[in-house]
């Protein structure tokens, strides 16, 4: 899809470096106002810059299924308080303190069992970047979310494809709404690949691109009928 960097370039020129994925402990602020209010890091792309904040990452990516990134940051502070976003922390929890906890995330039940496994996991890695495949057999792990955690708590170039994405490339008539998620991620990833060959500037580009078409999506696809007035549909559609 030889729009594919065209996007990329006119959502950066709309919206501007991100800054993602936001932190408890970094100052920044959020460069546009929507979703949490601190912890964005707009054109620094050293993060994560420990164990600690790889696994807050970590967290966060298994904790943002199916809510609002605002439910998660309240989740991950109440974490914070009990002195648990380290894997030793976190498995030290009584399963109804971290239930607790996580529950303005949603789905409590199902995300305190994913997020034990992941603890035991992650320890086990002992500093290795996890396989996709890999990923992908831990429970509660999807690709979306798999991808998430390799591109920014890894450093990874897995470019990450959520629902905004689906609607913004549906809108625009490069896909069938049913086409799977590899088939999206692969429209995106081989013309970046292409247009990028360096592989550490491209996790960059991959990190920008997907909070790009978040923000954009939450102005113009959040409700139905998605994409109505978007500037995109006309520039790039078809």
């Amino acid at each position: 899809m030889n729009q594919v960097v065209p996007l990329y370039h006119q959502l950066m020129a709309l919206y501007g470096p991100q800054g993602w994925w936001p932190l408890l402990g970094h100052d920044g602020c959020n460069p546009t106002k929507t979703g949490s209010h601190t912890g964005y890091h707009p054109g620094r792309y050293d993060f994560p810059r420990n164990r600690h904040e790889q696994f807050e990452i970590i967290l966060g990516a298994v904790l943002t299924q199916n809510t609002a990134w605002t439910s998660v940051e309240r989740a991950l502070n109440n974490l914070s308080d009990l002195h648990a976003l380290t894997p030793e922390g976190l498995a030290a929890l009584e399963e109804a303190t971290l239930k607790a906890a996580i529950r303005p995330a949603g789905y409590y039940n199902q995300k305190a069992g994913y997020l034990l496994s992941l603890c035991k996991f992650f320890q086990e890695l002992d500093g290795a970047v996890p396989h996709r495949r890999t990923l992908l057999a831990q429970r509660g792990i999807g690709p979306e979310t798999a991808d998430a955690m390799l591109l920014y708590a890894y450093g990874q170039p897995e470019f990450v494809v959520d629902a905004y994405t689906r609607r913004i490339v549906t809108a625009l008539g490069w896909i069938d709404a049913q086409v799977s998620y590899d088939a999206v991620k692969a429209l995106f990833e081989a013309p970046l690949e292409a247009a990028f060959p360096n592989a550490a500037f491209r996790v960059q580009v991959y990190q920008e691109y997907h909070a790009l078409l978040v923000e954009h999506a939450k102005r113009f696809y959040s409700r139905k009928p998605y994409g109505t007035g978007c500037p995109l549909v006309e520039a790039l559609g078809g």
